[in-house]
């Protein structure tokens, strides 16, 4: 049976944050940190690929990635990542009475390798509904998911139907307009998720998925994203 916490406190820890510099997680800032990824957004789509449940609109210029769509949508990165490696983006939910302005479903995939193809991730056409993406192994976190009502952890096990079930909260949410910073940690059976400084998921994983890639995805919902970064985690400064 999966894990399921309600109770976050502990892992909001005031020590935890305390040892957070901005741009890196406590944890990361003691390692030497390489970029072997990034995107401004400033020319177009090159890097990413797009599968729309049904349409809406993926554009990427003047510094912002823009996903403004009617139903499902996942943005994945074209190169995998191998770990260790810090990701870390910011993204901004719009609320300013569009079609599709609903403040809900800023979610992630990493590590992601689809069954069926594994050495390949894009030889499996997808076409953005949630239960095709069951044939992935991967990670999963739906931040303010379900009408901006509950934040998830899930570990996917490549199996259709089956999306175990890591930590299930009702906070922290979403709030319309609030850029959310957000840090990913993969090193080995190491699994986190920070935004804004505050560390949503700590996972230790004794079975962990250490590469393949990542997604922005998304349910009927505009958001703007900027400042994609990954870094390789190196060794430790002696």
């Amino acid at each position: 049976m999966p894990t399921t916490r309600r109770a976050f406190g502990a892992l909001a820890a005031g020590a935890a944050l305390a040892a957070l510099a901005p741009t890196a997680t406590a944890h990361a800032a003691t390692r030497r940190r390489r970029l072997i990824a990034h995107d401004d957004f400033c020319h177009g789509l090159g890097q990413w690929a797009t599968e729309l449940q049904g349409g809406g609109t993926v554009t990427a210029s003047r510094g912002t990635l823009e996903i403004d769509v009617p139903s499902g949508a996942t943005v994945w990165f074209r190169q995998r990542l191998e770990g260790p490696y810090l990701l870390a983006y910011t993204a901004t939910p719009v609320s300013e009475g569009g079609v599709n302005d609903r403040v809900s479903d800023l979610n992630n995939f990493w590590n992601a390798t689809d069954v069926r193809s594994p050495h390949d991730l894009f030889a499996t056409p997808r076409g953005g509904a949630l239960d095709e993406y069951d044939h992935l192994t991967t990670y999963y976190a739906g931040y303010g998911a379900n009408y901006n009502t509950t934040t998830r952890l899930r570990r996917y096990v490549g199996e259709p139907g089956v999306r175990p079930l890591v930590f299930d909260y009702t906070e922290p949410l979403l709030v319309p307009g609030e850029p959310n910073r957000v840090r990913i940690v993969s090193d080995g059976s190491m699994v986190q998720w920070w935004n804004n400084g505050r560390l949503v998921f700590d996972h230790t994983d004794p079975q962990p998925y250490t590469s393949g890639h990542f997604a922005f995805r998304t349910v009927w919902s505009h958001f703007r994203i900027s400042g994609f970064r990954v870094w390789r985690l190196t060794s430790k400064h002696p």
